[in-house]
């Protein structure tokens, strides 16, 4: 586990949201019992967050034990330098559990998912993309996602950190139209582990915005990103960080799935 401070995004990371310094208690409210890892609402001065303890985190065969919270954390400060809000406000703090990650809490839109499962025979005419087909319990199922910029902006982004657990449940729909996306500990693995729901595009151009966000997560990873990165990751997955923003830009399309695991999490949701 790294000892960044608590407000650990480097200043001229654009966008950067400020957030209360250690002295400032952390106030456990509740907790989140259907989280993997032990997960908790709190209150942080009059924010509301996610806490969670890195004493709290399951260990996993191909992920180091303890450093969860800094893969969440990296993953906030790479959204930042593409420039889209796909990641709230994340940082490392101590709490009642000890070390661990906290996050803004956000509020969604209970009547919207910009991910769904639906029958085969009722597909939505446009605005949507299919993912795959199954079988239901009740019959042929369907899994779509939004075609929109804010879900296509969050699968580049997966695709740059390599992110291995994009479920439905982790793509969150706020009420005003942006879409955050959340759980962002399996992320920056050395090795190709990206596993989402988010298969809509496969095949398509990147737009001008979506690879400019790219060059500008590869220029930065030689500058403050980098050394911001660097108490978080290791060197191995750092390099391999480069090497996908530098594939992305050399073959700016959407990926494919490849390799023998699976290219869906599950379960899905």
């Amino acid at each position: 586990m790294s000892s960044a401070p608590a407000d650990d995004a480097p200043a001229d990371v654009p966008g950067s949201v400020p957030v209360p310094r250690d002295d400032v208690e952390l106030e456990l409210t509740g907790r989140i019992r259907t989280a993997s890892n032990a997960s908790f609402l709190a209150r942080l001065g009059d924010l509301s967050v996610i806490y969670k303890p890195v004493a709290g985190e399951r260990p996993l065969w191909d992920f180091p034990d303890g450093r969860l919270a800094d893969r969440e954390v990296a993953a906030y400060l790479v959204s930042e330098v593409l420039g889209w809000d796909v990641v709230p406000r994340t940082w490392l703090r101590d709490g009642p559990l000890g070390e661990g990650m906290v996050q803004l809490w956000q509020d969604v839109d209970p009547e919207l998912d910009a991910v769904d499962l639906v029958p085969v025979d009722e597909l939505p005419d446009d605005g949507w993309r299919l993912v795959l087909e199954g079988d239901g319990d009740d019959g042929p199922v369907a899994l779509i996602h939004e075609d929109t910029e804010a879900l296509r902006r969050m699968a580049v982004f997966d695709v740059v950190v390599n992110n291995a657990d994009r479920k439905g449940a982790h793509v969150l729909a706020l009420p005003d139209g942006r879409r955050h996306g959340v759980d962002h500990g399996l992320t920056f693995h050395a090795e190709h582990k990206l596993r989402t729901v988010l298969w809509g595009w496969i095949g398509e151009e990147l737009t001008a915005d979506e690879v400019g966000g790219i060059g500008r997560v590869r220029s930065a990873l030689s500058g403050p990103l980098g050394s911001a990165l660097a108490p978080l990751l290791t060197p191995d997955e750092l390099e391999a960080l480069d090497a996908r923003c530098a594939g992305l830009l050399a073959s700016p399309v959407f990926p494919e799935p490849r390799g023998p695991m699976p290219a869906v999490p599950w379960p899905v949701f």
